[in-house]
C-alpha cells in the first residue's frame, strides 16, 4: 500500500494544476472591471464681497417704487412727438394720484404751461426736465438736520408724536440706535401709557439699540413718565431723552390737550425740547396733511418722519407738507431694519420719482 502513495500524490498534483489553469483562463475571458473615477469636485468661486451702498443710493433704489405712478405719465409724455392736451392731463393726474395735492399740482404745472406757450419749452423731454427741476427746487435748501443742542444745560429732549399705527415707536427705536452709534447716551421715555403693548415694544427697542428706558404703569399720566425720565437723564448725565407719546387716548381727554401738557411738563425739569418729530404713514396720503396740521398746532412740530415710503405711491405728500405747512421732512422710512430710516434727500427723491428706468 505504501507504494501507491506517490501515484496518488501525482494524480492530485495534476488535478490542482489543471484546475489552476482553468481559473486563469476563465478570468482572462471576463471583461475587466471598469475603474469608476470620481467626478472632479466642482470648484465654486467665492461670492464677491459687496460693500453696503451709500445711504443716498439706497434712498434712490427704494424711491423707485413710485415709478408706477409718476413714471407712467413721464413715459407717456416722452413717447409723444409733441406737447399736447393729453400730456398735461397725464401729468396732472399722476401728480394728484401721488398725493402732491391740488394746490401744489397747479403751482407746478401752470408756470410750465406759460413757458410752453412762450416757446421757452418746445419738446416733451424739455418739459419733463423742467418739471423735475421745479419739483426739486421746492424741496432743496431746507435744513433737515436733527437739532441736537450742545450748548444747553441738561439733556436734549426729542418728542415723538403721531397717530397710532404710523410707526412712531418703531421710528423712535431706530433713531435711538443711530444716536447711540454717534456716541450719545440715550434714555427712552415710554410715554404712550395708554397702549398696552407700547411699553414692551419700546423695551425691546431699547435693548436692541443700546439705550436705557424709563417706564410707568399702564394708564398712568404720560407727562409724569416723561418728567421722571428727564430728571433721571439729567442726574445720570444722559445726552438725549427720546420720548414716546400717545397716539390715541382711552378716556375723554383730548389728545392734543394731552400732548400740549406733555411738552410743558417735559421742559419743567432740567431738559429742553429741541425736536418734536411728527411721524406720518406715507400710505395715508392727504390724511397725513390733516394730521400734520393738528399736531403742528398742538406741539410745535419741528420735523416730519415719513414712514412706509417704500411701499407707497403717495410720496407726493412730501410736497404738500413742506409747501403748505412749512415743516421739513427730516427722515424717511424705507423698510423694517434699523438702517432703513434715513435722512431725506430731496434731489435723489425727485429723480427717482420721475425715473422711467
Amino acid at each position: 500500500m505504501n507504494s501507491s502513495y506517490p501515484l496518488i500524490f501525482l494524480i492530485l498534483a495534476a488535478v490542482v494544476v489543471v484546475f489552476g489553469f482553468g481559473v486563469v483562463l476563465q478570468s482572462r475571458r471576463k471583461k475587466p472591471t471598469p475603474v469608476i473615477k470620481a467626478a472632479p469636485k466642482k470648484v465654486v468661486a467665492p461670492e464677491p464681497v459687496v460693500e453696503a451702498a451709500p445711504v443716498v443710493e439706497v434712498v434712490v433704489e427704494k424711491k423707485r417704487s413710485f415709478k408706477n405712478v409718476l413714471a407712467g405719465a413721464v413715459s407717456s409724455v416722452l413717447g409723444r412727438g409733441e406737447i399736447n392736451d393729453t400730456s398735461w392731463d397725464d401729468l396732472e393726474e399722476a401728480l394728484l394720484r401721488a398725493d402732491v395735492g391740488v394746490k401744489v399740482a397747479q403751482a407746478l404745472l401752470e408756470p410750465l404751461r406759460a413757458r410752453v406757450k412762450a416757446k421757452e419749452i418746445s419738446t416733451p423731454a424739455e418739459l419733463i426736465t423742467a418739471l423735475q427741476n421745479d419739483m426739486a427746487s421746492r424741496l432743496v435748501g431746507t435744513n433737515r438736520e436733527l437739532n441736537f443742542d450742545t450748548s444747553i444745560d441738561g439733556p436734549n429732549i426729542w418728542l415723538m408724536v403721531g397717530v397710532n399705527g404710523a410707526g412712531k415707536t418703531t421710528s423712535l427705536g431706530k433713531i435711538s440706535a443711530q444716536q447711540v452709534a454717534l456716541g450719545r447716551k440715550v434714555l427712552m421715555a415710554a410715554g404712550d401709557t395708554f397702549r398696552a403693548a407700547a411699553g414692551e415694544q419700546l423695551q425691546t427697542w431699547a435693548e436692541r439699540s443700546g439705550a436705557e428706558i424709563i417706564r410707568g404703569a399702564e394708564g398712568s399720566d404720560p407727562s409724569s413718565v416723561i418728567f421722571d425720565a428727564v430728571q433721571a437723564a439729567n442726574a445720570r448725565k444722559f445726552d438725549l431723552v427720546l420720548a414716546d407719546t400717545a397716539g390715541r387716548l382711552q378716556n375723554n381727554t383730548n389728545l392734543m390737550e394731552e400732548l400740549r401738557k406733555v411738552r410743558r411738563v417735559a421742559e419743567k425739569g432740567a431738559g429742553t425740547v429741541t425736536e418734536t418729530l411728527l411721524v406720518i404713514d406715507a400710505t395715508t396720503g392727504q390724511n397725513g396733511l390733516s394730521q400734520a396740521r393738528l399736531f403742528a398746532d398742538a406741539t410745535q412740530v419741528t420735523g416730519v418722519v415719513l414712514t412706509k415710503l417704500d411701499g407707497s405711491s403717495k410720496g407726493g405728500i412730501v410736497f404738500a407738507i413742506e409747501t403748505e405747512l412749512g415743516i421739513p421732512v427730516k427722515l424717511v422710512g424705507l423698510g423694517e431694519t434699523m438702517e432703513d430710516l434715513v435722512a431725506f434727500n430731496p434731489t435723489e427723491f425727485v429723480e427717482a420719482l420721475c425715473s422711467t428706468t
